[in-house]
């Protein structure tokens, strides 16, 4: 292990289990880390849930428009498609129908039925024009949900954050966001792996739930995968406080917790799963390659983190060089990890299947990209905010 990359922490404890995550990480995953360059693409801010720590939320005075039109979203995916994106990651808020009269009546004004309706539109629309790969954010979904997004996405996410009911309790961080209550996220997940559906998924660390709750909350995806094998990747998320929201003076979850929760992590998942910390939302996330990790998640260099708007993301040449003088190598990868297409034909429709396969290296990683010689640059011009 290197010792520079965990100097944040003297606990001796922290230590060794994050060297026993390291070798359970080694023996399956080596040192190879990828990451997916994405655009953020947020369809719609309006949403009926209120969390107490969420600022990517909008209702519909603050919003300039209520949903992203087809012209909208194809300027950001084509601006990240020049850039060398290749995932359009469709960030949105849970079925604002049912809790906004302006949403009901823009998407029946379009001719939708619903948010998941429009969705799919925009799926098939950056599939059919642009070179990038959907995948979609959409909240807690049905069984026919999920399988209208299924053959236009190559996978899809949902954050377990937390199976601990006592958030979801008076004065908790979830009292007035329905979709959170943890039987309702684990059921979207049980039918995304009964549909075989690769999906992402993790843990918000830090917004009052214990490290026993903590450890729960990983057994519960752990049982999902041993039962459906569709889980493709685990984030280890910390919460940031951000200013006007209820938590906005919450303590955070600190370095030793983090890195203590992502090595149970490893270790509770076990060598193959792909295990994820969001490198902009630490200065120090370097340490987090000694915990166990093996990905970054998604990277723009076209779309701010609107979930996390006041967190930059890292450069990926600066990135690349530090993780090699530590013994790591940084891969470009898909929004679908390379054992789901590359070596099984399962999870995919034949369509995308032989997209991704006649686009991919050996490996499974993009083929050609090699992000030493010319690293991933900052656009000259930034994108315009989208005032959503």
């Amino acid at each position: 292990m290197s010792k520079s990359l965990l100097e944040s922490t003297n606990d001796q404890t922290v230590r060794e289990i994050c060297a026993q995550a390291c070798s359970v990480r080694d023996g399956g995953k080596g040192r190879v880390v990828s990451f997916s360059p994405k655009v953020f693409i947020p369809l719609t801010r309006l949403c009926r849930d209120f969390c107490s720590y969420c600022v990517f939320r909008q209702s519909p005075r603050q919003a300039k428009s209520l949903y992203m039109s087809p012209e909208e979203v194809l300027e950001v995916a084509r601006k990240g498609e020049a850039a060398g994106c290749r995932e359009a990651l469709f960030v949105l808020g849970e079925r604002p129908e049912e809790h906004y009269s302006e949403a009901r009546a823009w998407l029946q004004d379009h001719g939708y039925e619903s948010t998941i309706h429009y969705l799919r539109e925009m799926c098939e629309l950056v599939l059919r024009e642009t070179d990038l790969y959907p995948h979609s954010n959409p909240g807690t979904m049905t069984r026919s949900e999920l399988q209208t997004l299924q053959e236009v996405n190559v996978s899809m996410g949902l954050m377990l954050e937390s199976t601990s009911e006592r958030l979801y309790q008076p004065g908790g961080p979830h009292e007035h966001a329905p979709s959170k209550h943890p039987q309702v996220r684990l059921k979207t997940l049980e039918l995304a792996g009964e549909l075989g559906i690769p999906f992402t998924t993790g843990l918000l660390v830090g917004i009052g739930e214990t490290p026993q709750e903590r450890i729960d909350s990983l057994l519960a995806i752990k049982d999902l995968q041993e039962r459906f094998g569709h889980i493709q990747e685990v984030i280890i998320q910390n919460f940031c406080s951000k200013p006007t929201t209820p938590m906005e003076k919450s303590p955070q979850a600190s370095p030793e917790e983090m890195l203590e929760t992502v090595a149970q992590a490893r270790i509770l998942l076990g060598p193959e799963m792909n295990l994820q910390v969001p490198p902009n939302l630490s200065s120090t996330y370097l340490m987090y390659l000694d915990a166990g990790i093996n990905d970054w998640g998604g990277i723009s260099p076209v779309t701010k983190d609107y979930v996390n708007p006041e967190a930059p993301w890292p450069h990926i040449g600066e990135m690349q060089q530090s993780m090699k003088d530590h013994g790591y190598q940084l891969r470009a990868r898909f929004p679908i990890y390379p054992e789901y297409f590359m070596e099984s034909s399962e999870w995919l429709t034949p369509e995308l299947l032989q997209r991704l396969r006649g686009e991919a290296d050996e490996q499974g990683y993009l083929h050609g990209c090699d992000w030493s010689g010319a690293p991933f640059p900052a656009p000259s011009k930034p994108y315009r905010e989208l005032q959503l």
